[in-house]
């Protein structure tokens, strides 16, 4: 069974889904594997599922621009031939096929719940998730959530705190009438701690079998 809080919650008015691992499948091997193709040290030791480092993870912080990141990741010796496309290219191998029924069961709880996303992310993967490139379906990410809660945005990255508190402060929404579903062991901690209810996935498994388990009633 999964990692879930609690199993029966009457009070719940909101939900905050996480990214990628949640609302779509991710694949930290596939996209090392295209960075280390187009010519990136250390790949390897810098991306991560749940967090990045070096200018990976600064670039998620919102203290490197995407323009800047470019540059940074050029700046060893010989690799001024990596094109932005070729740079793109290896943040998008984390990205695996979307599946349309599962952001489109977005729209079926946005018609009892207010939905919110808390994503560790950058520009590169959100330039493309904000536009009608990223479902099937033509429908940008916007349009499946009340708002959306983006680390480069808000200067900090979970499992920190303060990225939980800016969201809570912004939205109004009380931690105790929220369900946190993130497939990260520490930022589900993290959200605990200020009150949440939660939620986490299994490596690879859908986030709606916590609302369609005829079986076991999980909120």
């Amino acid at each position: 069974m999964s990692n879930c809080q609690i199993k029966i919650v009457d009070n719940i008015k909101n939900i905050v889904f996480d990214f990628g691992g949640v609302i779509v499948d991710v694949s930290r091997t596939q996209a090392v594997k295209r960075f280390e193709e187009i010519g990136v040290d250390r790949a390897d030791e810098l991306l991560g599922v749940y967090k990045q480092d070096g200018i990976f993870l600064a670039l998620e912080e919102g203290t490197l621009s995407r323009e800047n990141f470019y540059a940074e990741l050029r700046k060893p010796a010989g690799k001024n031939h990596i094109t932005d496309e070729q740079i793109d290219y290896g943040w998008f191998g984390f990205i695996l096929p979307i599946v349309q029924g599962r952001i489109d069961f977005l729209l079926e709880l946005r018609k009892k719940y207010k939905l919110y996303l808390l994503s560790n992310t950058n520009p590169i993967i959100m330039g493309w998730a904000r536009s009608s490139r990223f479902s099937p379906a033509g429908k940008p990410l916007d349009d499946y959530f009340d708002k959306l809660y983006l680390s480069y945005q808000l200067g900090v990255i979970k499992p920190d705190k303060r990225i939980f508190e800016k969201m809570i402060e912004d939205s109004g929404m009380n931690p105790a009438e929220t369900l946190f579903v993130d497939d990260g062991q520490a930022n589900i901690e993290a959200a605990a701690k200020l009150g949440f209810k939660t939620c986490r996935p299994k490596e690879g498994e859908d986030y709606r079998i916590f609302f369609n388990d005829k079986e076991a009633t999980y909120w």
